[in-house]
């Protein structure tokens, strides 16, 4: 069951069949002698992969509907382009399918703007890379991509990043014994770091050793961002008395760090 509905787009997914692996080769040779009902079973008896797949989509917003509707659209190209003669389970094949529409869905509803240009460049690499992955059984590298369009290979890593979605922080991408690793867990945060805590003691404690003026104008200017001007006018002052106080009340500072 997926986030507690039994129901996606009129299916019943806690009925859904699995088909064994008997039962995928004789279908699927159905399916090339013209048995357009094999199609539809094989549809039908994939479609857990579908569910499988998209639940690690189901944390972006989108409805789960239309994840799964999508996802169906890889599931029946990857019936459509499977190749029996291959030493490869379906679902090793369908599933990158699966995901690569499930991210072109996304990417094109992506509120980021990315050039014309850049998406026609990376949809021909995307569409090069399904081909490749058909045609050697195995997920190509961007050297094979580059080589397949005749373009340099930093032009596709470049189209290609432009076009991924935005990635939250809190999206986990492993469990370790029942407890997730998020994205934010495997980034460093430099700010964060002993040296900066102990330089930001130093600075407040160099603040405190100036006069309220002093401490008003550097407030302002440094940790509300306004200009010299916006902070004469707030103060009453001018805005060379305030130059004059900021200079005077930054190499005061430096004393003390």
């Amino acid at each position: 069951m997926l986030v507690n509905k039994v129901e996606i787009c009129g299916v019943n997914t806690s009925k859904l069949p699995v088909l064994t692996g008997s039962q995928m080769r004789q279908l699927f040779e159905a399916m090339h002698k013209g048995d357009p009902e094999a199609r539809s079973r094989l549809i039908y008896g994939n479609l857990r992969l579908v569910l499988s797949v998209i639940q690690r989509f189901t944390n972006r917003g989108e409805y789960v509907d239309d994840l799964f509707q999508v996802g169906c659209i890889g599931l029946m190209k990857a019936i459509d382009n499977f190749d029996l003669s291959q030493n490869v389970k379906f679902s090793t094949y369908a599933v990158p399918m699966i995901i690569g529409e499930i991210r072109r869905y996304l990417r094109d509803n992506n509120p980021i703007r990315v050039s014309r240009s850049l998406r026609d460049v990376a949809y021909k690499a995307l569409q090069v890379r399904d081909s490749l992955v058909n045609r050697l059984s195995r997920e190509p590298s961007i050297n094979e991509i580059a080589s397949e369009l005749k373009m340099p290979r930093e032009e596709i890593v470049f189209a290609l990043d432009a076009i991924q979605e935005p990635i939250s922080l809190f999206e986990p991408i492993y469990h370790d014994g029942g407890d997730p690793i998020f994205v934010m867990d495997q980034i460093s945060d430099e700010k964060n770091h002993d040296q900066n805590w102990l330089e930001d003691i130093a600075i407040r404690d160099a603040l405190r050793r100036l006069s309220e003026r002093e401490k008003l104008i550097l407030t302002l200017r440094f940790y509300e961002g306004k200009t010299q001007m916006e902070v004469a006018e707030e103060i009453g002052i001018s805005q060379a008395q305030v130059s004059r106080l900021e200079k005077a009340a930054l190499n005061h500072m430096r004393k003390y760090l």
